[in-house]
């Protein structure tokens, strides 16, 4: 049975690995929804999580079976009702299991409960086209609006292409 938790001081060491295994590298193409093929480097480092964990405006839903991170999703309040959920993250190893689909709509009662929100947004990466469809089964749609990749920032990853981009998706919640 999977649970789900906000994320506390000291997840961060557990969640990085977490997250770049779903994210990069060669552990990532276990998984169908993997950036493997358009980022090397790290999807994010355990100091930045750590941020991300301390501030108020942002939450990391923890998923846990048996005790254990399985996946996580991150909450942002970006102010007048919207918020924005970002690093929706699966072990590899368990993505179609319906973990994904249970992770957004905890994000989305958290955004509604902690942040007062009635829409949310997300940018996913163009090129991700099987990725950006499986959000539109789940109800979200193109804004049409689009922003830059930032590719000179090796925090996100190094680009294996110069042509990134984030389409931003939404909904109301």
């Amino acid at each position: 049975m999977t649970e789900f938790r906000l994320a506390g001081p000291g997840d961060a060491a557990a969640l990085q690995p977490l997250v770049h295994r779903a994210y990069r590298g060669d552990s990532a193409r276990a998984g169908w929804t993997h950036e493997a093929d358009l980022l090397d480097g790290q999807r994010i480092d355990a100091a930045d999580l750590e941020g991300l964990i301390a501030d108020p405006t942002q939450v990391v839903i923890v998923a846990e079976a048996s005790g254990a991170a399985v996946g996580c999703v991150q909450v942002s309040d970006r102010g007048g009702g919207l918020a924005y959920l970002g690093m929706l993250t699966v072990d590899p190893m368990l993505q179609g299991s319906g973990l994904g689909r249970a992770l957004i709509d905890e994000a989305e009662r958290v955004a509604k409960d902690r942040f007062g929100a009635d829409r949310m947004e997300m940018t996913v990466i163009v090129q991700r086209t099987e990725l950006i469809d499986w959000y539109v089964r789940r109800g979200y749609a193109l804004t049409g609006e689009r922003r830059p990749f930032p590719a000179t920032d090796p925090r996100f990853g190094l680009p294996k292409r110069d042509d990134l981009e984030f389409m931003v998706l939404g909904r109301a919640i």
